[in-house]
């Protein structure tokens, strides 16, 4: 299952997705992953959370960050849930501007979770702006 996170700068998006992956920790009996630009969220995450700094592996684009997350989910059959701050500064500015593009690898995600997992990103855009195919994630 994808969720998606929306909202305008300021609006807690980041607060929210926290909180969601603490209880994600409390609750699952597998590996959670949280991926972040820098180190924003390391102050905030127990030990038990995989934090995984994006800059380090230099994805810039939707087929890239498609490829990186089915890589973690193949690589570990125990991952329950994988969390996404900032959706949008990872991606390239041309990917940014191309929803087709962003909802299709929302979508790809989407296949390769099934049942089994849980990808969870926060994403700068007020839901009234967000087109119809992406607001089934919401």
């Amino acid at each position: 299952m994808v969720k998606l996170i929306s909202g305008t700068r300021g609006a807690g998006k980041t607060k929210m997705l926290i909180e969601t992956i603490k209880n994600a920790s409390s609750a699952s009996n597998g590996n959670v992953v949280a991926i972040q630009i820098g180190n924003s969220l390391n102050a905030h995450i127990k030990h038990d959370v995989r934090l995984i700094n994006i800059e380090d592996y230099g994805i810039s684009d939707c087929e890239a960050m498609f490829g990186f997350m089915a890589g973690i989910m193949a690589s570990d059959y125990d991952c329950t849930h994988i969390f996404v701050d900032g959706i949008l500064r990872i991606i390239s500015e041309s990917d940014r501007s191309d929803m087709d593009k962003i909802v299709s690898m929302f979508d790809k995600i989407e296949g390769f979770c099934a049942d089994s997992s849980q990808v969870v990103m926060t994403f700068s855009a007020d839901e009234s702006e967000l087109p119809e195919k992406m607001k089934k994630y919401l």
